[in-house]
């Protein structure tokens, strides 16, 4: 019953009210993005929603446009200046997604849209991700974020497309809060952000357990 009719409901109210209050903060931010990352603040992706539909993805930029004498984008790293890591370890850089959560593209809640090139290297279960709205945050985001593997993160995923209720998505945005302000998982244990998924192996065995 909540997923079928109430969260959608609470999704647009809560995100028409969050629009309306942030509204200074995201001026600011808008401000500042363009001074930072010297042009637009802004950074626009399709990717893929509910059963795989695409849509346009809308944040703050992170990463600024430096490129080598080649003129290929330098790597990550490089390009995520201290203005864009203070974005994502703040979570600040998701504000804007607020209008896709307001237009039904996106939930508060669910899992985390990704980029449209993964869709083929899922197995059949990972494909179940993309069974409800993708989230603002979600069960991955507040248990690891990018610090845990593709694997885990889309076990974790799965598992919440199977198990929606309002008290677990109350729980995920608490534990969403806790692991921003303890800045937890912002990057992977090789990579700035997080290493491209290229498929699971087969032979592949995810350790993550559902939680009882």
């Amino acid at each position: 019953m909540y997923a079928r009719y109430f969260k959608r409901v609470i999704d647009f109210v809560l995100s028409l009210i969050a629009l309306i209050v942030l509204s200074p903060v995201l001026l600011i931010l808008c401000g500042l993005g363009a001074v930072f990352m010297r042009g637009n603040p802004f950074f626009t992706q399709l990717r893929p929603g509910k059963d795989e539909k695409i849509f346009k993805l809308i944040k703050f930029r992170t990463m600024d446009n430096r490129k080598d004498k080649d003129g290929n984008l330098l790597p990550d790293e490089v390009r995520l200046n201290a203005y864009g890591k203070f974005l994502r370890s703040t979570s600040l850089d998701e504000l804007p997604e607020l209008l896709n959560i307001l237009v039904g593209d996106m939930a508060i809640i669910g899992p985390r849209p990704l980029l449209v090139r993964y869709l083929e290297r899922y197995n059949d279960e990972q494909k179940h991700r993309h069974d409800v709205r993708p989230g603002l945050t979600g069960y991955a985001q507040a248990h690891g974020r990018n610090a845990v593997s593709w694997e885990e993160k889309f076990a974790m995923d799965v598992w919440y497309t199977r198990n929606i209720s309002f008290m677990t998505d109350v729980k995920i945005i608490i534990d969403t809060v806790k692991s921003v302000l303890k800045r937890d998982g912002i990057s992977s244990e090789t990579s700035a952000t997080m290493e491209e998924f290229m498929g699971t192996p087969e032979d592949k065995v995810c350790e993550w357990s559902a939680p009882n």
